[in-house]
């Protein structure tokens, strides 16, 4: 894990896409989209199978290395409303009972919109953003909000690094705007099977990209 500081507060960032909020025993997560995969088998496109199991999988990592005892969600937590299959939602359920002592938050994004909440029977509590928590707004969209730095998910943010040999690879990152030019936080996607967006970096900018098992800073730009 990196150790950065964000609007005056410690902040980790976990290889697993995850972020830390050690004054807060909170883990945030952005994009899990569970489901995903069942959503477009449903559709009759071959994809991989065991997505489900290797999110929750690097959910437990996460909880583990951070020792946090409550999970807040930045949105898209389900993927559709397909994402409702019953193997999909007995893993997560698996998960949960294996979890029961932790605290869940869900922030709806917009495919919560559309796939719905999840079950009751999970024991997450769903709300509306923004969500506030110290001097953060948590989110799903990133937009500024007065009086609050934003963390949210949203764009599965990546960069771009050109290696010595010219080869290029697409990286997640964790991507944090000047707290006062842009107070906009935005974290990688978290689940196993999803895209990745490429980010357009801006003076100020603070950017983590994430290589296997670690997180470094890129040096910033102008």
């Amino acid at each position: 894990m990196l150790r950065i500081r964000l609007a005056g507060e410690d902040l980790l960032l976990h290889a697993s896409g995850a972020a830390a909020l050690p004054g807060h025993d909170t883990l945030l997560v952005a994009d899990a989209h569970f489901g995903k995969a069942v959503s477009f088998r449903r559709l009759g496109v071959p994809v991989p199978r065991g997505t489900t199991r290797a999110t929750l999988d690097a959910l437990s990592a996460a909880l583990q290395a951070t020792g946090c005892r409550r999970i807040v969600f930045l949105g898209d937590f389900l993927h559709s409303a397909r994402s409702h299959a019953p193997t999909t939602l007995q893993e997560i359920a698996q998960w949960r009972a294996d979890h029961a002592a932790l605290d869940l938050v869900l922030v709806r994004g917009n495919h919560d919109a559309r796939a719905g909440d999840p079950p009751a029977s999970l024991g997450i509590q769903v709300v509306s953003e923004p969500q506030a928590l110290g001097p953060f707004a948590l989110c799903h969209h990133p937009q500024p909000r007065p009086g609050a730095y934003v963390l949210a998910g949203h764009w599965h943010p990546c960069v771009s690094v050109q290696g010595r040999a010219f080869d290029r690879l697409r990286l997640p990152c964790f991507w944090f705007g000047d707290a006062s030019a842009n107070p906009v936080g935005v974290l990688p996607a978290f689940g196993s099977f999803t895209g990745m967006h490429r980010i357009e970096l801006r003076p100020g900018d603070r950017v983590y990209p994430v290589a296997g098992e670690q997180v470094r800073e890129l040096p910033p730009r102008g």
